[in-house]
């Protein structure tokens, strides 16, 4: 199991991050914060090549890259996805 399967295994979000400073990802962790959305964060070393090359097979070619259950992947910062997560967060999965 990779890391991206492990962390989605918990069913919260999970927010993929370069180890340097992303303007893009810390827009995102405080459009997060501000909707009261529980996320985690993967730190992806430049030398990580799985997760790198898992990300790049999924068509992201730029950070963050966020998982939301229910909605799936999405890259960069993105506040309109960030409100669909945040609407089917909080929403039974039969209202959606």
């Amino acid at each position: 199991m990779n890391k991206a399967e492990k962390a989605q295994a918990d069913g919260i979000v999970v927010v993929f991050s370069p180890e340097d400073s992303c303007v893009q990802c810390n827009a995102t962790y405080r459009a997060l914060d501000a909707k009261g959305i529980n996320y985690r964060t993967i730190t992806v070393p430049d030398d990580d090549d799985e997760t790198r090359g898992l990300l790049r097979e999924l068509g992201f070619m730029q950070f963050p890259v966020v998982w939301a259950p229910r909605v799936g992947y999405r890259a960069g910062f993105r506040p309109d996805k960030i409100d669909g997560i945040h609407k089917r967060a909080i929403l039974p999965s039969d209202a959606t």
